[in-house]
């Protein structure tokens, strides 16, 4: 399994725009990569994935219009711009490695997670 870190968290206000950055131990060029959130008392969801081409993106309707994965796989990284950034949007921010042959946010087809980074979005 990789081994990921996330970065870029923090406390912003509502419009505000931040980027998360993924970095990884190793290449990321076999798995599909996903940025998932959580919030306590509610299940992980995964808001966007990439395929291992980059060609390929799905988002969360909730965030759709708003966030965009992209990756650079010869940086082993992965990235998350957020922007218009809302109240409801404040989680902890988990990247995550997925071996499944095609995009996926089913957060149980990812099997590496990194520790999380927290978003916090005031109004």
């Amino acid at each position: 399994q990789v081994q990921l870190v996330e970065s870029g968290g923090g406390l912003v206000q509502a419009g505000d725009s931040l980027r998360l950055s993924c970095a990884a131990s190793g290449t990321l060029k076999n798995y599909i990569m996903g940025w998932a959130r959580q919030v306590p008392g509610k299940e992980r969801e995964v808001v966007a994935t990439i395929s291992r081409s980059g060609t390929s993106t799905s988002y969360a309707a909730s965030v759709r219009g708003r966030f965009a994965i992209s990756r650079d796989d010869d940086e082993n990284a992965v990235y998350l711009q957020m922007n218009n950034l809302k109240p409801e949007d404040t989680a902890i921010y988990y990247c995550a490695a997925s071996r499944v042959y095609i995009i996926t946010t089913n957060a149980r087809d990812y099997d590496s997670w990194g520790q999380g980074t927290q978003v916090t979005v005031s109004s």
